[in-house]
Parts: structure tokens; sequence; C-alpha cells
């Protein structure tokens, strides 16, 4: 069995390590962090070491590394950290649930996060350092490059490009053969029919609150 080395100390790194040891051929050693964010010596009864020094403690030569970070500044914190423990000679392993349906012939990249219940069809490729939380639908012949982050519920119909470092927020839903620029931000519940421009926003229309109370209709 693998062993590996999480960096990461939040509720993803907590969720990534649950996943390891109950669905994964790897065996979670040890945390990292940067020293500047290490609160404690231990962490989910594994120890964390500092970064600085994590290759002298746990050597790439015989541990390799997952990143557990989340999507914050458009995934270019989990981003940073990904070339650097590359950059030391760490192997970057995935975590593809047992539970996803993984129709595609195409191997997923490095640092994948996948969660249950996903749906990925044909012909679907998805690059290195892409989180898919649970739930989603990618459409055949769509492409998911790197660093992005899809969140639970989201729907991409075929032949979609979702470029680097975007953000899916849960429920949005992508049209056929519509491409995402980098650094795409879709809100929860949006719909998008066109291709986006870099770095925009999209968000759907708000929900109306009534001048009326629960209890005063009928239902």
């Amino acid at each position: 069995m693998d062993k590996i080395v999480i960096f990461g100390m939040g509720e993803i790194a907590q969720i990534a390590n649950y996943y390891f040891q109950i669905d994964s051929p790897y065996e979670v050693v040890a945390f990292t962090l940067d020293k500047e964010y290490i609160k404690s010596e231990n962490y989910e009864e594994n120890p964390m070491v500092d970064f600085n020094v994590i290759e002298e403690i746990y050597p790439p030569s015989e541990y390799k590394m997952f990143i557990a970070l989340s999507y914050s500044k458009m995934n270019k914190i989990r981003e940073e950290k990904y070339y650097q423990a590359k950059s030391l000679g760490y192997h970057l392993v995935s975590y593809i649930s047992s539970k996803c349906s993984y129709m595609t012939r195409y191997k997923h990249g490095d640092n994948c996060f996948i969660f249950e219940d996903n749906t990925i069809q044909p012909y679907v490729k998805i690059g290195n350092n892409v989180t898919l939380w649970s739930g989603n639908h990618i459409g055949h012949h769509s492409i998911i490059k790197d660093h992005n982050f899809i969140s639970s519920h989201v729907v991409i119909s075929g032949s979609c490009v979702i470029e680097n470092n975007c953000f899916l927020g849960v429920n949005s839903t992508v049209g056929h053969k519509i491409t995402l620029a980098k650094e795409t931000l879709l809100g929860a519940g949006s719909v998008i029919t066109k291709n986006t421009e870099e770095k925009a926003i999209y968000l759907p229309p708000r929900s109306i609150k009534l001048d009326k109370r629960s209890d005063q209709i009928k239902i």
C-alpha cells in the first residue's frame, strides 16, 4: 500500500483523509502545511509537519502527496501548492470514488478529487488538480482543464470546454458546446448558454421573498 502525505488541515483535508482511509489503496501517514499555519503537532491522529522540511522526513522517493485545498482565489492557492509539491519531486495521487460512474476511456490527471455519484460520460477528458464534489454530470466529449473546482449537482452538457481555474457553483448548468473561459465564476443556479468571458462572474436571478408567511398559504 502506497503511503501518502496530505497537504492541508481544514475540512477538505479531513474529508480527503476519510475517503483515502475507507475507499482507496493509499495509507495516509502525515499531514503538512506551511509553518505559520500549523496549530498543533498532530492532526487526525497523524503528525503535522512543516512543509519546508517535509522532503527530509517524508522523502518523495518513498512517499506520495495529495494537495487538499479549496477553491480560494479561484483555485490559485491549490495550484501554487500543487506545483511546489511537484517541484520537490512528489508524485501527486488522485482520489476517485468507487461510487463514481467513470465511463470515459481517458485517464484523469493527477491530484484530482472526484467524489461519489459523479457521472463522467464517454470521451470526457479531465486535467490536473480538478475537484468534482458529489453528484455532477459531465457530458460526453467535454474537456475539464486544470485547477478547476466543480461544486455539486452541476450539469456540464456534451462537448463543453472548462478552461483553467474556474469555479462552478451548486446546481449551475452549462449548455451544449459551451466554453467557460479561464477563471470564470458561476454562482449557484447559474444557466450558461453562451461562451463566457475570462474572469467574468455569472449569477442567476435572485429568489423573491413574498409579503406573506409560510403558514398563510395552502400547500
